[in-house]
């Protein structure tokens, strides 16, 4: 037997317990085998509970323990590091409790705090700087921590009480979607809800917005002396949060 094959036949018996594949391996005492089969889905189990605790204290021990058993034998790792298996868990909860979009969405935000904690650093905006930027030219980006995400649910009041240590509120569906920014700051994450109108901005600075034509964008939108303190606004407040990355000369 190849190396190759006996790789592959051992990655089948930790996935599937199949006791064909395990006489395939030619072990002289076979009885050792369910050890590192309990070591695979202890890991597994270990990893989604560590990611994803606020999720597990919103769901209790059991509940989240019977998910995670069903993810781990639908969806075997694939990368080599474990930091990104619980990727896929948040969408998989959606499929598992379909009535309860608190649920994916708590997961989700969990999910990308952990991204954003280890997303790549960058210089953040400092406006006291601000006058050496050439602003015709200049052009927005968030910095690469940054994510946004859509929420039917109270998932992100739900976490700050589980994170807080207090009870949470009952699950509430929304009458219409919300837009939440994840970032981190130094060594913090932090989150809140964008308003209409930062919604359609963000949208746009993905794709590289100039602070030009944000300006053009809001005059547009208000008239010249309400847009142009409209931007100003933003980008004092971004540039405040730690939002905004130094535009490129």
């Amino acid at each position: 037997m190849s190396l190759s094959t006996l790789q592959k036949d051992f990655c089948a018996w930790l996935r599937e317990d199949d006791t064909v594949v395990a006489a395939r391996l030619g072990l002289a005492d076979s009885r050792g085998l369910p050890v590192y089969q309990n070591n695979y889905r202890g890991a597994l189990m270990a990893c989604l509970s560590e990611v994803l605790s606020h999720t597990g204290l919103w769901l209790g021990d059991q509940e989240f323990a019977a998910a995670a058993a069903h993810y781990i034998d639908a969806h075997p790792p694939v990368s080599w590091t474990l930091d990104a298996y619980p990727e896929g868990f948040p969408a998989f909860l959606g499929e598992f409790y379909p009535n309860d979009p608190e649920v994916r969405e708590l997961a989700s935000l969990e999910w990308h705090l952990s991204e954003c904690f280890v997303a790549p650093d960058a210089e953040a905006l400092d406006l006291a700087g601000a006058g050496a930027i050439d602003w015709e030219s200049a052009v927005l980006q968030v910095v690469p921590s940054a994510k946004v995400m859509t929420l039917i649910s109270n998932a992100a009041e739900i976490w700050s009480a589980l994170a807080a240590g207090e009870t949470p509120p009952a699950a509430i569906t929304a009458t219409r979607p919300r837009s939440l920014v994840l970032w981190r700051r130094a060594f913090t994450c932090h989150y809140r809800y964008l308003d209409d109108q930062e919604v359609d901005v963000f949208a746009q600075m993905a794709a590289g917005l100039g602070f030009s034509e944000l300006c053009q964008h809001l005059v547009d939108q208000h008239g010249f002396d309400a847009g142009i303190a409209a931007a100003g606004g933003f980008l004092a407040r971004w540039a405040g949060e730690g939002l905004l990355v130094v535009p490129s000369p």
